[in-house]
């Protein structure tokens, strides 16, 4: 049997935790829970279902993870990252505890496949499924990207994909959905600036090492094409590409509300966010002013 240690990251998620940890709890040899400072019982129920619990300041998601690769004591053979509002299926867990022991040495990183579930459907359409993602990999072959937003785990090695997915069924309410989407896109802005004007290092993870192709494939669409755009004119199309094109209509009213929102309204919040904090900061001369702007605009540690 292969080992493998599963690492989720939680902040108030009493509402998920339990379920995330009873859905690894078949396979997983390890379960740690990398925690900032919850103030509900996320850390009491993460604990009671024998999870090793950690507490650390949160800056993003990629500093947070990487931190727990490189504090915690893993054992395991292999890693799985699963973030708390996510799920893994039986027939997941079971191609898990099948397949994952007889890999071949050089396999560095499995690829899964995962499907969203919002207002209780499935959203099959619109390019939604399936996003394949590498959320397996060998201890000390894996690493996370350095990014405020949309990292990625790149690896040293080759890749394989299994069948069955894993859902991402976040049980919160629209209110919930639309503030961490306003979060999203202000962390997103921050990324396409500091690539413009070379405020921080940028993580060639993606392209220099291994990883799911669908991802690097999305990533230089985005960065090469779609960023380039006016952003009006990107989002509307990316909305009709996705909702028409990808046949998004398909999906019902839980779709239309979807596509609408994560296809068309995040899209362009994250165009307009950029043309807001670039006006603060464009006339300033220093790569230090640019970058203490663009922190005092945006609220975050850069």
């Amino acid at each position: 049997m292969a080992s493998l240690a599963v690492l989720i990251l939680t902040y108030n998620e009493e509402l998920h935790i339990a379920r995330a940890l009873k859905s690894v709890a078949p396979f997983a040899s390890q379960v740690f829970v990398i925690d900032c400072f919850s103030t509900d019982k996320t850390v009491e129920i993460a604990r009671s279902l024998g999870a090793t619990v950690l507490s650390n300041p949160w800056i993003n998601y990629s500093k947070q993870f990487q931190w727990g690769l490189d504090n915690l004591p893993i054992a395991a053979d292999w890693i799985m990252r699963l973030d708390a509002d996510e799920v893994i299926e039986p027939e997941l867990a079971v191609e898990i505890a099948e397949k994952l022991p007889s890999l071949a040495a050089d396999v560095a990183g499995v690829n899964l496949k995962r499907k969203h579930i919002f207002l209780g459907r499935w959203i099959r359409h619109g390019g939604r499924y399936p996003l394949i993602l590498t959320r397996i990999w060998r201890r000390g072959q894996g690493r996370v990207e350095d990014r405020w937003m949309d990292e990625h785990i790149v690896v040293r090695g080759r890749t394989v994909l299994f069948n069955a997915p894993f859902s991402d069924h976040n049980l919160n309410d629209l209110g919930f959905f639309t503030g961490k989407h306003n979060g999203y896109a202000t962390r997103e802005a921050a990324d396409v600036l500091g690539r413009r004007y070379g405020l921080f290092p940028e993580d060639l993870g993606l392209w220099r090492e291994a990883s799911s192709q669908q991802a690097t494939t999305k990533r230089r669409i985005k960065e090469r094409i779609y960023n380039r755009l006016p952003f009006p004119v990107a989002a509307l199309g990316f909305f009709l590409f996705r909702y028409v094109g990808q046949l998004g209509f398909l999906d019902g009213r839980e779709g239309l509300i979807y596509h609408v929102l994560q296809g068309y309204w995040y899209r362009f919040l994250v165009g307009a966010k950029v043309l807001e904090f670039d006006r603060s900061i464009r006339l300033l001369v220093t790569t230090e002013e640019k970058r203490a702007e663009l922190a005092r605009l945006t609220g975050l540690p850069l």
